[in-house]
């Protein structure tokens, strides 16, 4: 009875920092493999911090790490984030549903901190969500991110260099580590990653290797949802 007196008592950013320590805990090995990679792929402490800072993507900083070590331009690579980054705007909008309303500025720095699990979080709150909640979410699980991300830099700067080098295996075991969850529950995932890699495969004969990945992603996908669309099966 006290507990929940107690819960009651706290301000709509306190039971947000509260609800979003989760995800702070559920970034930090991700965050730390994220530096570590950024330490080898080349980049710079600053770097890494930076793409962090102002991206805060998760997936698509891996993605974008990759594409930087096999030297795609930055148009590519903005353009390509942009594109897996695009369901943040479904996202932002289902949220802002439920938020009360308010200053533009205030909109969209809680709109920079949703991300899939602080999305997951708010939404799932029952009834109209304050504004202080989400950012107490999004605050949490930011600071959690940038920080582990530059603890993982560090950490990767005292491995010895045939490790560091070795560690780019490790970003093609992220990807497969993202990808198999979706795998095993959807055919329709297995079918666009089947298409995506073929298509890749196909256009690097002749285009670079930023625009080959921007094709294959858009073509795979537009591809498997006319199939699925007029095929009416979803699974």
């Amino acid at each position: 009875m006290s507990t929940t007196v107690l819960s009651n008592q706290k301000t709509p950013f306190a039971r947000g920092l509260l609800a979003g320590s989760s995800i702070a805990i559920g970034y930090l090995p991700a965050a730390l493999t994220f530096g570590l990679l950024a330490k080898s792929t080349g980049l710079t402490f600053l770097e890494t911090m930076a793409m962090s800072l102002f991206v805060y993507a998760g997936a698509a900083q891996y993605m974008a790490l990759n594409l930087i070590a096999i030297g795609t331009g930055a148009f590519e690579i903005i353009f390509t984030t942009f594109i897996v980054n695009i369901r943040h705007l479904l996202m932002s909008a289902s949220v802002r549903e439920r938020i009360d309303d308010d200053h533009p500025i205030i909109k969209a720095l809680y709109s920079f901190g949703i991300t899939d699990e602080v999305f997951a979080v708010t939404t799932t709150q029952e009834g109209h969500v304050k504004t202080g909640f989400i950012i107490g979410v999004s605050t949490v699980a930011y600071i959690s991110w940038v920080i582990n991300s530059g603890i993982g830099y560090f950490v990767g700067t005292i491995l010895p260099p045939t490790l560091q080098q070795s560690m780019g295996i490790a970003l093609y075991a992220m990807f497969i580590a993202l990808l198999m969850p979706s795998l095993k529950k959807h055919r329709k995932v297995v079918f666009l990653a089947v298409s995506a890699a073929l298509f890749n495969s196909i256009f690097s004969l002749f285009l670079p290797s930023g625009w080959s990945i921007i094709l294959a992603t858009l073509l795979s996908s537009a591809g498997i949802e006319f199939f699925y669309r007029n095929g009416g099966d979803n699974t």
